[in-house]
């Protein structure tokens, strides 16, 4: 449902104090990112101009006009001219990125290559390069080459040094039912109802899936945190980010795009709540010494533990040690030692009887996480 009062928000270029959260500044995408302020934006995500040097129109067999991309902002005189101006762009994105942020920039086989030059050069090291591969590419209707049917984002931080950035792994393992979530991802472009018109045309020629910005977002941003794009276009970044509890700040010269993107905004209801938490990361998650268990007695001395198979068995020690045979330590010294292995994650190895069944002692430490919290 649309909502009854436009919030439409565009900003002129100037000097800022402070980020303008959730609005769409106008103008020059170097120019306003030179105006924010250092250090200040947790992701920057950019779908920059492709160059895709288009020649002529283009036409399916039954003879009907392909929409493709042929914009003037995707435009540029040569190769040295775009390389200048995605320098430019991406030392500003640079200087207004957190040491802790990340980046991504999508692109096609057009322009991605030379991006990612550029990326190196100036000091961007690359996480991954995710391969986004289209369930539903459109064809090549000449016939002349392979269907284009992927395009290419890469993730990157700071600089080789900078490894304190946001990746939520465990979010991302349990997004993919418990699996690790690969580099490689199978989604469909936009289309159908979620595709913008504007008088029965494409609102925009490059609008990305929704699916595609979740991803990005939900695994490398938190809660709160800033998300700015600098190629706005119809706003899915903004939408996105809205949905999930992050702010967002648009940079986009047209004021079709401007009006396009705002309404489509105002219509997102985000998410609140419970409905917000994603699984956190194993390592950001309060410590808890297996003698903690034993001290406040939820696990008593002289339990017995074993391994799934009671292959191997330990008994409880009152310090939080635990004795197999004459082998003592902690869970994971003695729990390496009787398999002869040079490490053993005690949590999920040990384990204890609860009505007649055994479970790993990691569900008594979660039990005391979900307490204390």
């Amino acid at each position: 449902m649309k909502a009854s009062k436009k919030t439409k928000t565009v900003t002129k270029a100037k000097t800022y104090a402070e980020l303008p959260l959730d609005q769409i500044l106008q103008g020059n995408c170097i120019e306003l990112m030179n105006s924010l302020p250092e250090n200040s934006v947790d992701v920057i995500f950019a779908d920059p101009p492709y160059n895709m040097q288009l020649k002529g129109d283009l036409h399916r067999p039954d003879n009907s006009h392909v929409s493709a991309v042929n914009d003037d902002w995707d435009k540029f005189d040569s190769f040295e001219v775009y390389d200048d101006f995605t320098r430019q762009w991406l030392t500003a994105a640079r200087r207004i990125l957190k040491d802790t942020g990340t980046i991504w920039v999508i692109g096609s086989y057009h322009n991605i290559y030379r991006v990612g030059s550029i990326l190196q050069d100036i000091g961007f090291w690359v996480l991954n390069d995710i391969v986004w591969r289209k369930t539903n590419p459109m064809p090549n209707f000449r016939g002349t080459r392979f269907t284009n049917a992927h395009e290419t984002l890469l993730w990157c931080n700071k600089g080789e040094g900078f490894n304190k950035y946001t990746f939520n792994y465990d979010a991302m393992k349990a997004l993919n039912e418990d699996i690790q979530m690969r580099s490689d991802w199978v989604l469909p472009i936009c289309s159908g109802k979620e595709r913008l018109k504007v008088n029965g045309h494409k609102g925009h020629s490059t609008q990305k899936p929704e699916s595609l910005l979740y991803r990005v977002l939900l695994s490398s941003t938190n809660k709160g945190d800033v998300v700015l794009d600098p190629f706005f276009g119809s706003g899915t970044t903004g939408a996105v980010a809205k949905k999930l509890g992050r702010h967002y700040i648009g940079l986009e010269m047209e004021d079709k795009y401007i009006d396009l993107a705002t309404d489509r905004i105002n219509m997102v209801e985000p998410l609140t709540g419970d409905a917000l938490e994603i699984t956190p990361a194993k390592r950001a998650q309060t410590r808890i010494p297996f003698g903690n268990l034993v001290e406040r007695g939820m696990i008593k001395p002289g339990t017995i533990l074993s391994d799934p198979s009671k292959r191997h068995t330990a008994k409880v020690r009152a310090d939080g040690t635990i004795i197999s045979n004459d082998d003592k330590g902690s869970i994971h010294q003695v729990g390496a030692r009787v398999q002869g292995a040079p490490s053993c994650n005690g949590w999920t190895f040990w384990h204890l009887e609860v009505k007649n069944s055994l479970v790993p002692i990691d569900t008594v430490r979660q039990k005391m996480r979900a307490e204390m919290h």
